[in-house]
């Protein structure tokens, strides 16, 4: 009988969501990053099977982990800018009220915050005097000019309007695709929690977890855990 993650122990109903989320299918075996041998349970069709019950275990860790930082009104910036996961990254950070990073990660958001929360104040205010009716002074062709350059800024930045400090903890929904946000957090020793598929190096981080980073159905399963987390540690500090 072949082995499989279904036969490593009995089905708990958070293992059998991640089986069918796909959670446990990672990269072809050539392309695995040598320290995350200890994370995979076997090999199927040249293709690396992550050991789920050490998913579960991480998973468990990190939730405590966010929703200890929330119910001590920590910041969690919430990032991932491929394609398909764009707005699974804005739905969660939206459903626990935080700031996310769905298009282009800009360098120095946090090695240069300085620079980004002035960026961040002209924005905001921007948007303010549009609101309020300022802008109605200017002429039209200028009124459009303006509006051009707040939708631009609204899709370029507008999920770092809560971003009002340094995170406390960034969340990444692909180790290897959002290293350079992870290279800035680690420069200024803010922990950083991310989905570290079989092709990535797990140590790099103090919160690595095993998972595929690919399918939609797979990142939509961790970062709902994690949204509900950060929720949860809100909703305990009220």
């Amino acid at each position: 009988m072949e082995t499989t993650p279904e036969t490593q122990v009995s089905l708990s109903p958070e293992i059998q969501e991640m089986l069918e989320a796909g959670v446990h299918f990672g990269h072809k075996r050539a392309n695995r990053h040598p320290k995350m041998a200890p994370f995979i349970f076997s090999v199927k069709g040249n293709v690396e099977i992550i050991d789920v019950t050490k998913t579960a275990e991480a998973l468990e860790q990190v939730s405590q982990f966010l929703e200890a930082k929330a119910k001590e009104n920590g910041l969690i910036l919430f990032v991932g800018t491929r394609p398909h996961v764009k707005d699974i990254v804005e739905e969660s950070a939206v459903a626990c009220d935080m700031p996310y990073v769905k298009e282009r990660w800009f360098g120095g958001t946090l090695t240069n915050f300085s620079v980004m929360s002035k960026r961040l104040e002209g924005f905001k205010e921007l948007e303010r005097k549009a609101a309020s009716g300022e802008l109605e002074k200017y002429t039209k062709q200028e009124q459009v000019r303006f509006k051009r350059q707040i939708e631009k800024l609204n899709a370029a930045m507008g999920g770092l309007k809560l971003l009002t400090r340094l995170p406390d903890v960034i969340v990444l929904a692909s180790l290897k695709y959002d290293s350079i946000a992870a290279t800035e957090a680690l420069k200024m020793k803010i922990p950083v929690v991310a989905i570290a598929d079989t092709n990535t190096d797990p140590s790099k981080i103090a919160h690595p977890l095993p998972a595929n980073d690919d399918a939609i159905s797979s990142v939509k399963f961790i970062f709902s855990k994690l949204s509900a987390a950060v929720q949860r540690g809100k909703v305990a500090k009220e």
